[in-house]
């Protein structure tokens, strides 16, 4: 793959969201979508999300045969599913919850104490600016590096409230054992061998986890949280907000809600996974819409290879049917040059 050289343009942070509220009741020009599809419409049908039992995915059992069906029709149709039993208590993911919501309540010159810089992705604030042009997300990020853990960068990672650091660590723990139990699953699911995706992460496999936060918005009808893209992860894991909706996934050419299922993690595969099962799961599109009345606060943990690491369609797939995508390596870098300008990075990997 040819090397991939960096933006041209790079801009300093944008102002935090929530810091624009005080100033104006209409969103600044640079926050209005205007994106092919049209206006932003809020009454839209619900997208009926398989919900899937991780405790029987390992199980041997026709009940264990039956989700394992659920999981492939599910993952090679929307792309994502509602995973339940994943072995943390509810408590615990409220207590996840809570520490997101104490930070972003922080005074804005706390929170600045992990601001991110020009020249790094992590911490808090905005996405990248790469143009003039660009449409910005209505949303403020705190974005950290989990594994590999020699390269968390702890002065990002907040003290303040005391057991941010502890919980994060707990819940990413977990995600880890779920992770690994279903790139297995999802590899019985196509009857093959069940290392056959972990083999493809190296020794040295990539953790992020996204905080985001949706202030409310007084334009939702012309304001997205976050545009539509689909996600350059294998795994992305989403712990949504207990109340408050605003997931949509693109489906057959029309947007769909997601519901939120007490309890349940919002799982979904990405570009990585749709490349390695050579198209026999889909990467969704999915965007955030914005509400003028409440915030909605989630934490988005991402799981890729190694870096660097090349990745392709699984062998055996390839023999029972055509090649539908290169090998590809450094997938993230070629992903996030290609998310801000609006582009579907995956469309580099076809054949």
């Amino acid at each position: 793959m040819a090397e991939i050289s960096p933006p041209a343009i790079v801009e300093s942070l944008s102002r935090p969201v929530q810091g624009l509220l005080s100033d104006t009741d209409e969103p600044p020009e640079r926050y209005l979508y205007k994106g092919e599809d049209g206006a932003i419409d809020g009454s839209f049908p619900v997208m009926e999300v398989p919900v899937i039992d991780l405790n029987l995915l390992t199980s041997s059992s026709p009940a264990g045969e039956d989700e394992l069906g659920k999981l492939r029709s599910g993952l090679g149709s929307c792309g994502c599913f509602q995973a339940i039993n994943h072995g943390m208590e509810s408590s615990f993911l409220d207590q996840v919850r809570e520490v997101a919501k104490q930070f972003f309540s922080l005074p804005m010159e706390e929170k600045q104490k992990y601001s991110r810089t020009v020249e790094d992705l992590e911490g808090y604030g905005n996405d990248s600016v790469l143009s003039e042009h660009q449409t910005l997300d209505w949303t403020d990020r705190l974005y950290l590096t989990i594994s590999p853990e020699d390269q968390r960068k702890f002065r990002f990672w907040p003290q303040n409230p005391e057991n941010f650091r502890k919980t994060l660590h707990e819940f990413t723990a977990n995600l880890t054992r779920v992770h690994e139990q279903l790139l297995k699953s999802m590899a019985r699911s196509l009857n093959l061998e069940e290392h056959c995706f972990l083999n493809q992460y190296g020794e040295k496999a990539t953790m992020m986890a996204r905080f985001n936060l949706y202030p409310p918005c007084p334009r939702p009808d012309l304001v997205l949280g976050i545009k539509p893209h689909a996600d350059g992860s294998t795994i992305t894991f989403l712990l949504p907000d207990k109340e408050v909706e605003g997931l949509q996934i693109l489906n057959d050419g029309k947007w769909f809600g997601v519901p939120i299922v007490p309890d349940a993690l919002l799982i979904n595969v990405g570009d990585q996974a749709e490349i390695t099962s050579n198209g026999m799961f889909k990467s969704p599109v999915h965007r955030v819409l914005t509400n003028s009345e409440r915030e909605r606060i989630t934490l988005a943990v991402f799981c890729l290879p190694e870096s660097g690491k090349e990745i392709g369609p699984v062998e055996e797939l390839i023999e029972r049917m055509p090649r539908r995508y290169k090998n590809v390596a450094n997938f993230a870098d070629l992903y996030f040059q290609n998310y801000q300008q609006g582009k579907k990075a995956i469309d580099a990997a076809k054949i």
